[in-house]
């Protein structure tokens, strides 16, 4: 076997695509922090419980684990940060108000996610903590709509549902939680027939809503026919208003899915995904997660997005690539002083190393000459 062969889906990440991911990571976090959002920076890996807490089985299932050799403990590799921002905010930063936290950094899964995705994604997110009303999903909505213009992506939709409809209709169906994870099941793969023998023994009320729910797909006028369709149930009427707050004119095409139940175990609200032209799969997944803070002992609820840069890459707007200045190999304390200058002032200069002159001249359009006594910077032909 080759000894420089990586695993399956997983890749090195080179110079020209890594100039992309890097620009991007900083356009985003500077983004997050004008508008009062702090960095946090957790760890790789912890103990499985405290990275799995709250998060259901889909996680766990993506999870990498291994024994702690100085504990003895299972500990994990992350597969994602966003329940280690919520320990960080219930039990690090202990605030009692409002917290905007960020983040940034690999993690890992043991399945790709799609056919043509990495298990090392370059996740970086935003959250709000210790809001449960409509207002902070509004702002992290319209954060991550500026996070797409700040990476130029041009022609993007929003898809937007809430997982607060199944769950009612569960809770007041009477449904036990062994048949609730196979109707789950039945919607998340849009088999109607399947949901419709699933839910035969219940009472008509609930039986017609569950027969509604794929059907209920489309733009924001499926928010009309969903209050016709479905029961005058105060949680449900309270999630579509949610919905219809957040479906108002943002300058993207919405669709609305109210059987979208990605991430049920992990969500407890409104659930949206961000769709670029050019991916298959979302750039952005995000929503409500009041469940995650409540596991950790502390009821702080929670709402954010996040997006994986090196997928953010292959569809950002096209950038130059960096030119430079070529500099001559020479025992010259003038022309170190002058390369410093050029590089205090954000030039990339390359010295070229004796013998190899010729072939570090790529990406440079102007080179250090001494002319007239002095070192001068002249264009490359």
């Amino acid at each position: 076997m080759r000894n420089w062969l990586l695993p399956e889906h997983i890749e090195d990440i080179l110079p020209h695509e890594a100039r992309r991911v890097e620009r991007l990571r900083g356009a985003l976090l500077e983004l997050f922090r004008v508008h009062g959002y702090e960095l946090v920076i957790p760890p790789l890996l912890e103990y499985l419980e405290s990275l799995l807490t709250g998060t259901g089985h889909d996680l766990d299932l993506r999870t990498f684990k291994l024994v702690d050799q100085l504990s003895g403990r299972m500990m994990g590799l992350r597969a994602d940060i966003t329940p280690q921002v919520a320990r960080i905010d219930a039990h690090l930063l202990n605030r009692e108000g409002v917290a905007r936290l960020c983040y940034t950094g690999s993690v890992l899964h043991t399945r790709p996610r799609g056919l043509n995705a990495t298990r090392e994604p370059l996740q970086i997110g935003a959250e709000i903590y210790g809001h449960a009303g409509i207002e902070s999903d509004l702002e992290i909505q319209n954060l991550l709509l500026r996070a797409l213009c700040a990476c130029g992506i041009q022609g993007a939709r929003l898809d937007l549902g809430h997982v607060a409809v199944f769950r009612a209709l569960c809770r007041r169906g009477g449904v036990s939680g062994d048949l609730e994870a196979q109707m789950h099941e039945a919607l998340e793969a849009k088999d109607a027939p399947h949901l419709e023998a699933l839910a035969a023994d219940l009472d008509p009320e609930t039986r017609r809503a569950l027969r509604a729910l794929p059907g209920l797909y489309g733009d924001a006028s499926v928010l009309a026919r969903a209050r016709s369709e479905l029961p005058q149930h105060p949680e449900i009427l309270a999630a579509l208003d949610d919905l219809a707050r957040l479906s108002q004119d943002n300058g993207l095409p919405i669709s609305i899915d109210l059987a979208d139940l990605r991430g049920y175990h992990y969500h407890s609200g409104v659930v949206f995904s961000a769709y670029a032209p050019g991916l298959p799969n979302a750039v952005a997944l995000g929503g409500r997660y009041d469940e995650v803070g409540k596991a950790f002992g502390r009821a702080r609820p929670a709402t954010g997005f996040s997006m994986d840069l090196r997928e953010l890459a292959q569809v950002a707007a096209a950038m130059p690539d960096p030119v430079g200045i070529r500099a001559p190999y020479a025992d010259d304390p003038e022309l170190g002083a002058e390369i410093e200058r050029l590089r205090s002032k954000g030039e990339m200069v390359i010295v070229e190393l004796p013998g190899h002159e010729s072939s570090q001249a790529a990406g440079c359009d102007r080179e250090l000459a001494r002319m007239d006594g002095q070192w001068t910077l002249r264009k490359l032909d």
